[in-house]
């Protein structure tokens, strides 16, 4: 150990000292250093100037003019008639002519001295330096001479000389502050040297007393002066401290405990130490101390028994719990054996005075059954059992209590849900609240789900199921609760794979009903949010979020940004920028775009100290490491920035991440370096108007920056590693060292009411703002007061003024449930005692409000939103109430609208170049960027919350969030009217945008009209060409097309001349070109092609063959490698039309037109394998019309089902151009097809008159559809399909068709209404809504049990309904009719419909007991005995038909994957250049020949097997079963095979391992371990790979790829 103690350096007043002062101290040093030099000289000399000889007059003539320099200089940089601060520049150049003169000064004074008496004065010369010489001062200090000394006696020459020296050093010493403030006067410094760096430092509350704990060396350091001085504890042997434990609620105790059952305690904040043992040695898996929150010395404590069993001599562990009531003075009793968790009732201090002070929980698991018998103790089994007899399963797993410490009163903990309370995960206490965490288990013992539920109570008898919106349930490890108020819980629950990010949820107040705070919260796989609430500041909090995280899920980093809430998480907004530096100057983006340039702040998943990261108790003073920008930049490139209001305002106070602390209830901030070692570090008396520095006496990396935890001391602990040359390292390597800076060496004078201000916090808008009913205020420092605090060990208490009740002090009531700014019932209401005795009588209910408890709001000066209201009393019963509707008549005709995602608001465009929005789901609208003539209005296709609004000139209204603001960026061209896309949008980067306008096209005959692309990485701010002469450009990078996001492809021209409107009859090749980073580097990967498309993760391209005029398909799956599309040889394919089709079961289906002929199109349908190279034909004759589109369509939700019409009749529609129509319908992925099966009976009760196989159910497809996005299938309701169709031997006429509905995916259907309808989903199936499609309407018709009955509901006016709209996920109950009034055909009518109040019971997904709630669990089936699809049981929620309770928040679809089942015939379809005969039997076409087998092997494969007539469909996951993919089998070259002996050596010795690992790797390299794709024409002949790699990607949209050679 090493210390080096410091005294005190020059009071700080020298800092504020004003110019002029400083001016006047230079020119006194000045002139005196040169009356003084002449004074030496002359008297050892005895001449005058004019007599001096040299070298002493030359020396006499420097010092002077150095002195008289430095005053002058002083004087006219400082000012001697101004008050003005020198610059820092300036008095650091005074400083150093400063030095330059002290030294010269010394220097001729000793020569002096030498010259006359040598020996005498370097004597006198070394006295002086040993008086100097004080080890570690902050100061020199200097001693008087005293009669005797070897200095000289009397007032001898060397005397007087001496004498001169000595009276010129301490003047020196005075005067040199004056001319060095910009580095501050120094505070008193010690160092102390440590072998390891300590796992623990804490300081005994409002002490100071620190501890260190050294968990390398297992020691422990006590400090007593906050850190000046350290000692080792002695009394606790050498080595023997594992865990340090301070006492959470008396700060004099604390805690050593060892690794074994002897341990220490300290009552008296560690001056003495007395050892206890207990019976067990420490838990390691759990908390191994417990306290009460208000009884000192009850605590508990969790110890691990550990036993050896089985003939292995293995160890298996449980955890016990023991209590004391004396802080361990006795020996702890045992309380609960198998225990995983135990707290007392008051955890916490919040928790309610009413509850029992014994009152103990455990969760613990049941006690084994006894060990297995001796008689197979020693064979295998015997073994196994044994070593796993102690493991305990979750099931297992409860929750207990006792008010005896589990003495007499053991209590089963049943939350409320009976004997179903097993699977217990964990118990904790969150303010007043305690909260239990359970996993439902089944009653066999297996886990139902990975999904838990929460359980909280206050009152700890009362039990509460925790009900978080659908979708949001929390997954096992996946949630954190994170710092909470005093009035509800904040739990972020993870929403991303990998845990990498979440979604904050808040509650009301009594921790039972939670609604969404934030989205996209930053997480570590630990589980740690990005999240910290300001200290002592209510409402204040900052979290980080993940900007992109849909690029996040497929690879990308996270680009993160800071968003801060003054209102418990009520309202979040990034954190306005300061304007400029710290230097003053500008920062580098426009800070009143907050979009784009705010403050971004690292946060706690990345600390940088210990403690909290962005505050301490000193009121508003806030600090972090951050950027300004549109994101977060890694740490070494971030700077300091310090708010001193609670985050309202913000100014970088350094560049460089610095480590950081408050003092003196934040009168004074230090900061030091946290990037580069350093040996000085800045302070600031002014809340970071000005920082001085000061020097440390030692270099080093600093690893902490602390003081006490209150932050009221002028002390602080700067703790950091010497660098590895370090002189300074202790006698045996110690490069660890405490540097204690003691402030108060300062001597500033303490503060008095003068220098105090109140402050408000929260102040919003010029005015503090109310949070939970009042207003708070703090007593702080003013900044510009020269003075500290001194009131250590007492905390800042906020103060409050009660404001007038508001809309924010209330909360939804019991059985009252938030919707927008509303609170609606979610079950019927109690109706008091003596109420509703009578007919129409009504009771006094709630108002659905009530206010928050704890809420201090003056009712009188506000609000009363809980006044009781008089209520019918069918309030109080489960019936349906009334619908509502508001009609809105536009100017013009809606010709789009399009909804926000995860919005209520949508926007319209109509005929008259106009936009209108709409934030109540249709209610009301207003209009849109003024009377701007807008021509297009466009939806960022991956951003939802996006739109651009485009006018005729080069002008784009735009929104990033959702229509709540409308902002403008100028595009480099015009809009093109070229029939192009006019904008681009990348999947992972939301700024990233491709414009296509075009150039010299004013006029019809421009012989130069070209559209010309750019491109923009910041939404428009600036622009970059791409290219000019094309058709398209579109982003390469697709969500699982994982190519360069910064790659662009372009449809390019060949010939950049003439006009593009004319680039056919100039015989004009259109090229794909591949452009990296930006198109900066081209590449032309077709010279001609007919069109290309990406989906899923495929890129396919049409190619054009010039000589032939013939169409090639070329497939990719990196962008970069094709292989061309083989299709059996029967079809001559080289000149039809492809229509690529929406896919998302690891397959392309592809359209191929095999007659043209206009009013009989039809093609053939094709389905490739799983890297889209070889097309088998799935099914012939499919429609089409003659744009191309293709009577398909997946079914949503449900993968592999998809419906299809045919041409029944194509010989005589050939001729006649009458087609007849045919569903047909697939469940396996295009394997097979079949028809419809029709209902029995129709919406009447009455049978169909037809019979047989020409009496089936047909619907109509896409073709006549007049909205396409009125798709049969629901996102949100599973399984549910409606169509209108009829029953009989092909499709009639539409006009002649009825409405028809499945419930399971398509196998089985109901007639539910007669005459054709369009339709619409709300609340996920709970509402069906049908519209006439036939004529004008008043009224709707809907179901509220998925079509078994069906009401009207008039809203009076007469239109013709054309289309519906709700929210993207039918989630909604409101609905939106776009019609036209017949009397007024220019215009469109809005109709709103509210089925909001038509039930007032929410519907209940219970895991703990689903047998009771609201929900089934579905699973798509063909009636057989596996209820299988795609080769597993997958489960879907399906709320019972008959339930009239309403949905809420999206269901988590699918439910669970429960198994992969055994393969059947319907996991199998035809191999290439196979089909189908009218048997189902796969035969090879005509005139083909089948795929030779490939004989290669994966690495761990024993054989392979030769080709069959079919494969496995390539989303299938069935194991087992049938294997119709496999012939005869061979062995792979090289395999060797092992008995079962080889085998379980292996199992049983597991250092084999490391072999197989070996062997893995080189099959992994070699050729006998790959899987390779034949190229075009190959067959299964060994040679080049085609490498394709394969990436997810998803697409909802048919690409037409279309070329027609009449087109020449």
């Amino acid at each position: 150990m090493a210390g080096a103690e410091a005294t005190p350096s020059t009071p700080d007043s020298a800092t504020q000292t004003p110019q002029n002062e400083s001016g006047a101290g230079g020119l006194i040093a000045g002139a005196f250093l040169t009356v003084v030099a002449y004074g030496v000289v002359a008297h050892q000399q005895g001449m005058s100037l004019g007599t001096m000889p040299e070298p002493w007059r030359t020396l006499f003539v420097v010092t002077g003019a150095a002195g008289l320099t430095s005053a002058l200089g002083v004087s006219l940089i400082g000012g001697l008639a101004t008050s003005k601060p020198a610059p820092v520049k300036s008095l650091r150049q005074l400083r150093l002519l400063f030095n330059f003169n002290v030294i010269s000064f010394v220097l001729m004074a000793t020569m002096a001295l030498i010259s006359k008496t040598p020996s005498t004065v370097v004597a006198n010369k070394a006295r002086l330096d040993s008086k100097l010489r004080v080890k570690g001062k902050a100061h020199l200090r200097i001693q008087h001479g005293r009669r005797g000394d070897p200095v000289g006696e009397g007032p001898g020459e060397e005397g007087v000389a001496y004498f001169l020296v000595r009276l010129a050093l301490p003047l020196l010493s005075l005067l040199s502050p004056l001319l060095v403030a910009a580095d501050g006067p120094k505070p008193g410094l010690s160092h102390t040297l440590f072998d390891n760096l300590p796992s623990k430092i804490f300081y005994f509350d409002d002490t100071q007393i620190v501890l260190y704990h050294d968990q390398v060396s297992k020691n422990i350091w006590r400090s007593v002066d906050e850190g000046k001085s350290w000692k080792i504890i002695s009394e606790v042997p050498n080595g023997q401290s594992t865990l340090l434990i301070e006492h959470p609620y008396d700060n004099k105790i604390a805690f050593i405990l060892g690794e074994d059952k002897v341990h220490y305690r300290t009552m008296d904040r560690g001056a003495s130490w007395a050892s206890f043992e207990t019976a067990l040695p420490p838990s390691i898996s759990a908390s191994t101390l417990s306290f009460h929150a208000n009884q000192w010395n009850w605590i508990l404590f969790t110890g691990q028994s550990c036993e050896n069993s089985g003939g292995w001599k293995s160890r298996v562990c449980h955890d016990e719990t023991f209590y004391t009531k004396d802080a361990f003075s006795t020996a702890p009793k045992l309380m609960l054996a198998y225990t995983s968790r135990c707290l007392f009732a008051h955890d916490k201090k919040e928790y309610a005075k009413n509850v029992p002070d014994s009152l103990v929980y455990c969760v613990a698991f049941e006690p084994p059954t006894s060990g297995s018998s001796s008689e197979d103790s020693d064979t295998l089994k015997g073994a196994l059992s044994s070593l796993f007899s102690g493991m305990r399963t979750l099931r297992e797993s409860r929750l207990y209590s006792s008010t005896d410490f589990f003495d007499r009163d053991t209590s089963f903990v049943d939350l409320g849900i009976g004997k179903e309370a097993r699977g217990v995960v964990g118990i904790g206490g969150v303010q007043k609240y305690l909260v239990t965490a359970l996993k439902p288990t089944s009653s066999t013992g297996g886990q139902d789900s990975s999904e838990m539920v929460l359980y909280v109570t206050e009152d700890g008898i009362t039990w509460s199921r925790a009900l978080f919106p659908h979708g949001h349930g929390l997954k096992e490890n996946a949630y954190t609760i994170v710092e909470s108020t005093e009035h509800s819980i904040l739990v972020d629950v993870n929403s991303a794979p990998g845990s990498k990010s979440g979604t904050l949820f808040t509650s009301n107040s009594n921790g039972t009903y939670f609604t969404q705070s934030l989205e996209h919260t930053n997480r570590n796989k630990m589980g740690i949010v990005d999240f910290e609430k300001l200290v002592g500041v209510e409402g204040i909090a900052i979290v980080n979020v993940v900007n992109n995280p849909q690029a996040v899920d497929a690879g990308q980093e996270k680009v993160l940004k800071t968003m801060i809430t003054f209102d418990d998480g009520g309202r979040w907004g990034l954190i306005q920028a300061p304007a400029k530096d710290h230097e003053g100057k500008r920062v580098s983006c426009d800070v009143t775009d907050i979009t784009k340039c705010s403050l971004h702040l690292h946060s706690v998943t990345q600390p940088h100290n210990f403690g909290r990261v962005f505050s301490s108790a000193a009121p508003g003073l806030v600090m972090g490491v951050g950027t300004v920008g549109s994101q977060l930049l890694p740490y070494d490139e971030c700077d300091t920035f310090l708010s001193t209001d609670a985050g309202l305002s913000w100014n970088m106070v350094d560049d460089g991440a610095k480590k950081y602390e408050f003092g003196d209830k934040g009168s004074l901030l230090l900061m030091v370096d946290d990037e580069e070692p350093t040996d000085e570090i800045k302070y600031s008396f002014d809340m970071g108007r000005s920082w001085q520095k000061f020097d440390l006496d030692v270099k080093i990396r600093a690893r902490l920056l602390t003081t006490v935890p209150d932050s009221t001391s002028l002390k602080f602990i700067l703790l950091g590693t010497l660098t590895r040359h370090s002189k300074q390292q202790g006698e045996n390597g110690e490069r660890h060292v405490i540097v204690h800076m003691d402030f108060e060496t300062l001597n500033k004078p303490k503060c008095t009411d003068r220098d105090m201000e109140k402050w408000y916090a929260r102040t919003l808008g010029g005015k503090p703002d109310c949070l939970m009913g009042h207003k708070q205020w703090f007593l702080r420092r003013k900044a510009d007061a020269n003075c500290v605090v001194l009131d250590k060990f007492n905390d800042p208490v906020g103060q409050e003024e009660n404001c007038p009740c508001s809309d924010e002090d209330y909360e939804c009531d019991y059985n009252f449930a938030p919707d927008g700014d509303l609170c609606i019932p979610v079950g019927p209401e109690p109706i008091p005692a003596g109420s509703c005795l009578k007919e129409m009588d009504k009771f006094k209910g709630s108002s659905g409000f009530r206010l928050i408890p704890g809420n201090t709001c003056d009712v009188g000066r506000g609000i009363k939103k809980d006044a009781q209201k008089d209520k019918p009393c069918q309030a109080g019963k489960a019936e349906p109430g009334l619908i509502s509707h508001q009609t809105f008549n536009f100017p013009g005709i809606v010709l789009d609208q399009s909804y926000f995602a995860d919005s209520h608001t949508l926007v319209a465009f109509t005929t008259q170049n106009k936009v209108w929005q709409s934030s109540n789901e249709g209610y009301s609208w207003n209009q849109v960027a003024g009377n701007t003539y807008i021509v297009a209005m466009t939806m960022h296709t991956y951003s939802k919350d996006r739109a651009y609004l485009i006018t005729e000139s080069a002008e784009v209204h735009y929104t990033t969030d959702k229509g709540s603001s409308w902002k403008k960026f100028k595009a480099p061209t015009v809009p093109n009217s070229l029939g192009i896309p006019l904008l681009d949008f990348h999947p992972l980067r939301p700024d990233w945008l491709i414009w296509t306008g075009m150039k010299n096209c004013d006029e019809t005959d421009s012989k130069n009209c070209r559209a010309v692309a750019y491109f923009t990485k910041d939404n428009g701010y600036t622009w970059a060409q791409i290219d000019e002469y094309v058709r398209i450009c579109t982003w390469g990078r697709d969500k699982k097309l994982r190519l360069d996001e910064k790659i662009i492809f372009c449809e390019s021209y060949r010939d950049k001349k003439g006009s593009q409107r004319s680039v056919y009859a100039d015989d004009n090749p259109l090229q794909l070109v591949a452009g990296e980073y930006f198109y900066s580097n081209r590449k032309v990967l077709f010279p001609s092609i007919v069109g290309f498309a990406t989906f899923e993760e495929y890129m396919v391209v049409a190619e054009l063959y010039e000589q032939t005029r013939a169409i090639g398909l070329k497939v990719s799956l990196n962008g970069k490698d094709f292989a061309l599309a083989r299709f059996p040889p029967n079809m001559h394919l080289e000149n039809q039309a492809y229509t690529v089709l929406e896919s998302t079961t690891d397959a392309i289906f592809l359209h191929v037109t095999t007659h043209a002929d206009a009013g009989s199109e039809w093609g053939s349908l094709f389905k490739s394998n799983s890297n889209g190279t070889y097309y088998s034909l799935s099914l012939e004759y499919a429609n089409r019309n003659s744009k191309g589109f293709v009577d398909f369509e997946k079914m949503i939700g449900l993968d592999g089902i998809a419906v299809m019409n045919i041409v029944s009749n194509p010989e005589e529609a050939a001729l006649s151009g009458n087609k007849k129509l045919q569903t047909r319908i697939t469940h396996n992925d295009g394997g097979r097809w079949k028809p419809l099966v029709p209902p029995k009976r129709d919406a009447l009760g009455q049978a169909y008159p037809c019979r047989g196989t020409k009496c089936d159910l047909h619907i109509h497809g896409y073709t006549e559809r007049k909205d396409p996005r009125a798709t049969y299938s629901s996102p949100s309701a599973v399984g549910l399909m409606l169509a209108v169709g009829n029953v009989g031997d092909s499709l009639v006429p539409y006009s002649d068709s009825d409405t028809f509905l499945t419930r399971d995916g398509g196998f089985t259907w109901e007639e539910v209404h007669k005459d054709a309808h369009i339709w619409e989903y709300g609340d996920q199936g709970s509402i069906l809504l049908l519209v006439n499609d036939e004529d004008v309407t008043d009224h709707v018709s809907y179901s509220l049990n998925e079509g078994l009955t069906w009401s009207d509901y008039t809203f009076g006016e007469r239109i013709r309904v054309r289309s519906i709209q709700t929210v993207p996920m039918d989630t909604s109950r409101k609905f939106i009719l776009f019609g036209i009034n017949p009397d007024k055909a220019d215009s469109s009518v809005a109709v709103h419909l509210d089925f909001s109040q038509i039930s007032n019971v929410k519907c209940t997904i219970d895991l703990a007991n689903p047998a009771t709630d609201d929900f089934e669990l579905w699973s798509p089936s063909e009636s057989r005995e596996e209820q299988c699809l795609f080769g597993r049981q997958t489960l879907y929620y399906r709320r019972i038909r008959d339930r009239t309770c309403f949905i809420g928040e999206r269901l988590p679809q699918p439910h669970k994957e429960v198994r992969n089942c055994p393969c059947t015939d319907d996991d199998f379809e035809c191999e290439f250049n196979y089909k189908r005969n009218s048997r189902g039997v796969c035969v090879l076409t005509e005139g083909a020949k089948a795929l030779e087998s490939e004989a290669t092997c994966k690495y761990d494969q024993a054989f392979w097997y030769e080709r069959t007539s079919q494969r496995k469909i390539p989303h299938s996951t069935c194991k087992g079963g049938l294997a119709l993919d496999q012939g005869s089998a061979h062995p792979c070259p090289g395999h060797s095979t092992h008995g079962w002996f080889f085998w379980a050596t292996i199992t049983i010795a597991p250092f084999f391992l490391s072999g197989l690992a070996a062997v893995w790797w080189s099959r992994r390299r070699g050729g006998k371990g790959r899987i390779r794709l034949p190229e075009p024409g190959e067959g299964g002949n060994s040679g080049v790979v085609d490498v394709l790699v394969s990436i997810p990607w998803d697409d909802d949209a048919a690409v037409l790829l279309d070329y027609n050679s009449d087109d020449e």
